[in-house]
């Protein structure tokens, strides 16, 4: 009964979400189902749509998994927007700058860039909060404002490409690409593999007991011998490593450069797929599938049944507002009644 529970929560989101979205298309004189036909069988009716939804679902994966892993440790990483334009700033840089190597050593070089400085994106905000008790939502809030802007700062100085107005870095060379398999990007089996992975660690081993007995329970986790400091940083880096890594891939897969304006929003969306699975790596997937679908195919509903594409930011949007209502409720109601809020996992 309570597994039924977990996963009702987020289906019922959905189906709220969607209805709403429904309305609004009637509002505008359109065909809902047409709308929505168009969308599901343009991003899984056919080995291309179903290609460019899956790259579309990787970074939103490894996001939602950064976000996830940091959830169970009891901190809430609003930063990932900004740990991913880290990697995927760093990475670009590592992917046209080093010259010489081959694909074997020049892509996880590239690879290693933006999970490394995305990770020490995600760490500053660990350690505030570790040894200054800085709450996490405010200084990953501020990374992410900073981290953009040094992004645009360098994409239109240092970084530019040569002869271009536009404020992009040049293009990675070929030997730092991520290639395709079959058809399908690798990096979605990369983001698959790493989900099973913190499943695992959170399944099977001690190192993800501790951390998810300090997010259920600080006090409990100290009083246990776990350092709760230790594992406040270890779950901001893991976090931002993560993010950073789903923007080198995005940049290495998708992109073939950094652009300021073309990541905008994957980090906020790997907020959502995080709370729609309920901090669980493996409910990550199906719901980042499903919006990597949405976001890939959204314009094919413009020109099937003349919807505006900015109806999937509002579906998208509506299914964030429902996940997290009942959880700030309860949050709310935990505080009236003066108990304690960290007695409560996210998986609950």
């Amino acid at each position: 009964m309570k597994y039924v529970r977990s996963w009702l929560l987020p289906v019922i989101a959905l189906a709220i979400a969607f209805a709403i979205g429904a309305l609004m298309m009637k509002l505008q004189g359109a065909n809902p189902l047409k709308a929505y036909e168009s969308l599901f069988s343009s991003a899984f009716g056919s080995s291309a749509g179903i290609s460019k939804t899956l790259g579309k679902a990787t970074p939103l994966i490894i996001s939602g998994l950064a976000v996830t892993i940091c959830l169970r440790a009891g901190l809430f990483n609003i930063g990932v927007q900004g740990q991913l334009l880290a990697g995927a700033l760093a990475s670009a840089w590592a992917g046209y700058a080093i010259h010489g190597l081959p694909l074997f050593i020049h892509l996880p070089i590239a690879l290693f860039f933006g999970t490394f400085f995305g990770a020490l994106t995600g760490i500053i905000a660990g350690a505030l909060k570790a040894y200054r008790g800085v709450h996490e939502v405010i200084t990953t809030i501020m990374l992410n404002s900073l981290v953009l802007q040094l992004g645009e700062y360098l994409a239109y100085g240092p970084f530019k490409e040569p002869g271009q107005q536009l404020a992009r870095t040049p293009e990675v060379l070929s030997s730092a690409k991520i290639p395709d398999l079959f058809g399908m990007p690798v990096g979605f089996f990369i983001a698959i593999t790493l989900a099973v992975i913190a499943w695992w660690i959170f399944k099977k081993t001690t190192s993800g007991f501790r951390l998810e007995t300090v997010g259920r329970n600080k006090n409990a986790a100290w009083y246990a011998g776990i350092s709760v400091k230790r594992s406040i940083l270890i779950s901001m880096f893991i976090g931002g490593g993560l993010a950073g890594l789903g923007g080198a891939i995005e940049t290495l897969g998708v992109v073939g450069r950094y652009e300021p304006a073309f990541n905008a929003g994957l980090g906020f969306d790997g907020i959502t797929i995080a709370l729609l699975g309920r901090a669980n790596p493996l409910a990550v997937i199906p719901g980042a599938i499903l919006f990597g679908g949405m976001r890939g195919a959204g314009g094919s509903m413009q020109f099937a049944a003349g919807v505006s594409p900015d109806i999937i930011d509002l579906i998208l949007a509506l299914v964030l507002f429902f996940v997290t209502a009942p959880l700030i409720g309860k949050w709310i109601k935990t505080v009236r009644g003066n108990e304690a809020i960290t007695t409560g996992g996210w998986g609950n």
